[in-house]
């Protein structure tokens, strides 16, 4: 059972840099994720760092809502704008949750904050999440413009491989539906490939071409910010041996779906891991 704590927090922009060079600050409306079990997406490297103890219990039990960020922002997008800062900012939401938990149908703290920046709006914004909820706030997403890429998590186009790694994340189905609700609504989608699960390259990329401006493919040795020993210390070699897929998990397992997907969409729409992420 999933507990949901509340936390008044002294800022709503945290400074970022590293994989995340692109950009100025990260936002995170929640601490902790509920998707996954109760441990979590088996690959999240967020469940090994020290955020993952902010509340009792393991990674996956909890959520934390930072109730009063949406009050906090306006008044750091208005510092930024007065600095003259705010039209170079560049804002990745969220790198260490998914700004849409399910509590946020009821907190609606990720649509406060887009409704801040929808008045005060920075250079760019990349909303990246995985669940379907998004699509509740095509609305302010469209007021924003050419300042938001809406990008949405899909590891694989195999439904079987979705089940047997996450379970209980949405389907691939409804991920792709509200992707392609919001490109036919003028916003610019993405679909970010991270991490790349075992899937059927031609397929997938047919999929993509359909839904999405751009595509992002990231790797465990790639994107994990060790050269794939994070991942490696979370267990993911052997979960990919239990699930018969040993020979996806090795560097250079993603070369025949960039080549396919770069054949299909061209090479302008298919970006690769962290220099994609910050092209911004």
């Amino acid at each position: 059972m999933r507990r949901y704590l509340h936390k008044t927090v002294r800022r709503a922009l945290t400074p970022t840099g590293g994989f995340l060079r692109g950009f100025a600050f990260s936002l995170n409306p929640y601490i902790g994720c509920a998707f996954g079990d109760n441990r979590g997406c088996p690959f999240c490297y967020v469940r090994a760092l020290p955020v993952a103890h902010a509340a009792e219990g393991g990674w996956g039990t909890w959520v934390i809502a930072k109730i009063n960020l949406a009050d906090l922002l306006p008044r750091e997008l208005e510092l930024l704008a007065h600095t003259r800062k705010l039209e170079r900012t560049a804002i990745f939401m969220s790198s260490a949750t998914d700004p849409y938990q399910g509590i946020e149908r009821q907190l609606c703290i990720t649509r406060g904050a887009l409704a801040a920046f929808a008045e005060r709006p920075p250079y760019r914004i990349l909303l990246q999440t995985r669940s379907p909820l998004i699509g509740r706030d095509i609305d302010l997403l469209r007021q924003l413009g050419d300042h938001l890429i809406a990008s949405i998590t899909v590891e694989t186009d195999d439904e079987s491989v979705r089940r047997a790694f996450t379970p209980t994340s949405p389907s691939i189905a409804r991920r792709l539906d509200c992707a392609r609700r919001l490109r036919e609504a003028g916003i610019l989608t993405q679909i970010a490939i991270a991490p790349m699960l075992p899937n059927n390259a031609a397929h997938f990329a047919t999929l993509a071409d359909e839904v999405a401006d751009r595509v992002i493919i990231d790797t465990y040795f790639d994107g994990d910010g060790s050269g794939g020993r994070r991942s490696r210390s979370l267990g993911m070699a052997e979960l990919y041996e239990r699930l018969g897929y040993r020979e996806w998990f090795r560097p250079g397992a993603e070369q025949e779906l960039l080549e396919v997907m770069r054949s299909r969409l061209g090479r302008a729409r298919v970006l690769f891991s962290r220099d994609g992420f910050n092209a911004i």
